[in-house]
């Protein structure tokens, strides 16, 4: 195996930071032990990087640019130049980390005989301190092997050393470097050196311009692209159904096309960002007040992190001032397994197998004391190797194939966080163990993120004017609309024949709906015809007990009992309407109608002709006028009129009768079951006819006003038609308008008013004379004036 080879190995399988996403639950048990991080640090680390500082030479020199510091002061053009004055502070126990690997790894090639026989490698590190002119003079005295005394390596990290390091002296230049601990540093180093074919491997620039082999061919890297790392946690955002999400990002090239990442992949998943807070390097604890102060007044109880571990820490003391213990973080693999934040701050044990032997993958390049940067960026563009965890390494262009760990911050029974490994990534395959996850609330249950509250079914997702599509309120569906589903954004309309539940949420078969007996209203009017019956029958009997009275004899008797008869079938035929129609019940019920109120108004048709002839024959020259109104003539008068409308009904039945039929038109739960006309022709012309003959009546009754006051059976006609016009007047406009079994109503109804009219005026003041004032049923009494 080549040193290259081995040095990626131990690199890629040895970093903790590396090919990371965490899911971090953020608890009281982090607050305990951040403060006095960086003093631990410093002083347990400090000397330690006075020797890589120190650098050796080699057969081959590797070189390695990091920033060991973080939080530079106040910085002006004079501390650009290089002073022997150093002024960054906060030690980056993660970079120590990584810097000890490379050195693990140079050690280990150094170490076994079999790898580079004969061939010593060496390394120099450098720091940068992040400062962006610190990383082009690094790289350059790298490349170069600066002999100057002004070497970068004069401002070094030395917690301890205010004059030049015991370092700063020429080197060797280096084939490579092995740095760029953050994207923005990547990028300057690539470019700056591109031209010399200098390789750069970095092992945390995870931005997605970094893939681009255009413009960065020298850039390589041991952690996969952020456009992964993104989609994968937007991925868990909509596994776990978190649509509410704030983000903390670090404004660099990193954190904007992270979450720019972030943000395509949960395009329309429903997903959206509350907030966006920036942390600046140069203003991080201020950037970092602020947006914990954001989180704290925000709904968002899931925080979207990408940013690097020193401004999470202060984000994470900040949040513990303002005590907010119920959010939970989804971070990237920057800072996720830091194990400052972890309270484990012990010096990283790194280890390999002893016994590791060489490996079909070697290069041997023409010689390894001659090896050019170009050659060397030509072997990685093509190694490809297994590491000793027997996984497959290789580069695809700048990056390596996107696999990721997810671990979960736990606490264990002593109050410490550990790390806990709950589920892997490899490519687009997500696997999780969701049993094993620690939420912040201690339980099993996923934490809710949400602006609003899913709707439940039946109702739909209404968007707040001016806010984000996650904040919505719910608004219920209307009748006959539907929705099934939790968060439907629209109601769907139930087919013809169905409609919506009382909840709204599914569509039932609608009821069919008739006037039936059971009911209140059809109770009402069938009490009403049964009422009419029997009071009819009673007439009935009266008249026949006291048919040789006078008060029953004048004017034909027979034509009374006929036409008590006729009311009978009037009451009786508002019975046929009520019910579940049939094809039987409709046809009769229109037929019994138009036959029964002809026979009633033909009867009162003849009474008011025989009334009129009866006192004009008493008149001179007028005595041979009621020998054609004789009783024969009278039935037949009758029998004349009503057949006439037996006809119509007749052809009118037989072309085109009224039939069952189900109408949907009337928007409801229920469904009207009527009899409609198929020809409204035909039902026309049999109420037309109706009307004719009462209007005839009413005129021939009308003539008859002046007869004498003892003998008035023709003004109570006149008044009974009067009634009879009027609701048949009335019923034409409220029939139409009314819909469903109302129209069924309406039309009893006017039948029950019309016929009881008849039968009060015409045969009350009879009944009244007969039954209370007999005295009066005498024909000296019916003549006389």
């Amino acid at each position: 195996m080549s040193w290259v080879s081995l040095l990626l190995t131990a690199w890629s399988s040895r970093a903790p930071s590396l090919l990371l996403i965490v899911m971090v639950s953020w608890d009281v048990g982090l607050r305990v032990g951040l403060e006095g991080v960086q003093t631990s640090m410093c002083s347990r680390w400090g000397s330690r990087v006075e020797e890589f500082n120190q650098g050796q030479d080699g057969d081959v020199v590797i070189g390695g640019l990091f920033n060991f510091h973080s939080q530079p002061q106040v910085i002006n053009q004079a501390f650009i130049k290089p002073p022997f004055y150093n002024p960054c502070t906060g030690l980056e126990a993660e970079i120590l980390k990584a810097a000890y690997a490379m050195e693990f790894a140079v050690e280990e090639i150094n170490r076994n005989p079999l790898i580079l026989p004969g061939v010593k490698l060496n390394y120099r590190i450098l720091d940068d301190c992040g400062l962006h002119p610190w990383v082009l003079h690094g790289a350059f005295s790298l490349v170069g092997g600066g002999t100057q005394s002004c070497d970068s390596t004069a401002i070094l990290p030395q917690s301890h050393v205010s004059g030049p390091s015991s370092a700063m002296r020429g080197g060797q230049s280096v084939p490579l470097i092995i740095g760029g601990a953050s994207s923005t540093t990547a990028i300057i180093l690539s470019r700056t050196l591109a031209s010399l074919s200098v390789p750069i491997i970095s092992p945390l620039a995870s931005c997605p311009c970094l893939s681009d082999r255009h413009r960065f061919p020298n850039f390589f890297r041991t952690i996969p692209s952020d456009v992964y790392q993104a989609k994968t946690m937007a991925r868990l955002a909509i596994l776990f159904h978190w649509t509410w999400i704030g983000a903390v990002i670090a404004n660099n090239d990193y954190g904007r096309l992270a979450i720019q990442a972030f943000q395509e992949e949960i395009e329309g998943s429903g997903v959206c960002l509350a907030f966006s807070e920036y942390l600046n390097r140069e203003t991080f604890e201020e950037d970092a007040r602020r947006a914990a102060t954001t989180i704290q007044h925000s709904t968002v109880r899931v925080i979207l992190i990408f940013t690097w571990y020193t401004n999470v820490r202060e984000l994470f003391l900040q949040l513990a001032k303002r005590n907010v213990t119920d959010r939970q973080f989804l971070a990237s693999e920057a800072w996720s397994t830091s194990s400052d934040l972890l309270q484990d701050v012990a010096i990283l044990n790194v280890a390999t197998d002893k016994d590791s032997s060489p490996s079909d993958n070697s290069f041997t390049c023409s010689s390894p004391y001659n090896i050019t940067q170009k050659e060397l960026l030509e072997h990685l563009n093509k190694v490809n190797f297994t590491t000793p965890n027997g996984e497959e390494f290789f580069f695809q262009g700048a990056d390596i194939p996107a696999a990721y760990d997810l671990v979960n911050w736990k606490t264990s029974p002593d109050g410490s966080l550990k790390l806990v490994l709950i589920g892997r990534v490899d490519g687009r395959e997500l696997h999780l163990n969701q049993t094993s996850i620690q939420w912040t609330t201690g339980s099993s249950q996923v934490p809710i993120s949400v602006c609003s509250e899913s709707c439940p079914p039946g109702t739909r997702r209404a968007n707040r004017k001016g806010e984000p599509v996650c904040c919505f309120d719910c608004i219920p569906c209307t009748d006959g609309e539907v929705s099934n589903e939790t968060g439907s954004h629209q109601c769907r309309r139930c087919p013809v024949e169905f409609w919506s539940n009382p909840g709204n949420t599914a569509c039932i078969p609608r009821k069919v709906d008739f006037l039936s007996f059971n009911e209140t209203m059809g109770i009402i009017l069938t009490t009403g015809a049964v009422s009419g019956v029997v009071v009819t029958t009673a007439v009935f009997v009266i008249f026949l007990c006291y048919h040789n009275t006078p008060v029953v004899r004048a004017n034909n008797s027979e034509l009374s009992f006929l036409l008590l008869l006729s009311l009978m079938l009037c009451f009786l035929c508002a019975l046929v309407f009520i019910g579940r129609p049939s094809v039987w019940s409709c046809r009769l019920q229109q037929a019994a109608f138009g036959i029964s109120f002809v026979l009633c108004v033909s009867c009162l048709q003849v009474k008011t002709i025989v009334v009129l002839a009866a006192f004009r024959s008493a008149q001179p020259g007028a005595g041979g006028l009621m020998k054609w109104f004789g009783p024969g003539q009278q039935r037949g008068s009758v029998c004349f009129f009503t057949s006439i409308q037996v006809i119509i009904c007749t052809i009118w039945l037989s072309l085109s009768p009224p039939i069952p039929h189900r109408d949907l038109g009337f928007q409801g739960s229920k469904v009207n079951l009527e009899c409609a006309m198929s020809s409204v022709v035909g039902f026309a012309v049999v109420l037309g006819y109706i009307g004719f003959l009462a209007c005839l009546c009413l005129l021939l009754a009308f003539l008859a006003r002046k007869l004498p006051d003892n003998f008035n059976e023709a003004k109570f006609i006149t008044f009974s038609m009067l009634i009879f016009c009027a609701v048949w007047v009335a019923f034409v406009p409220a029939y139409i308008s009314s819909p469903g079994k109302y129209s069924v109503a309406v039309e009893i109804f006017a039948i029950l008013a019309s016929s009881y009219g008849l039968l009060l005026c015409i045969f009350a003041p009879k009944c009244f004379i007969i039954l209370l004032r007999p005295e009066r049923n005498t024909k000296k009494q019916l003549m006389g004036r």
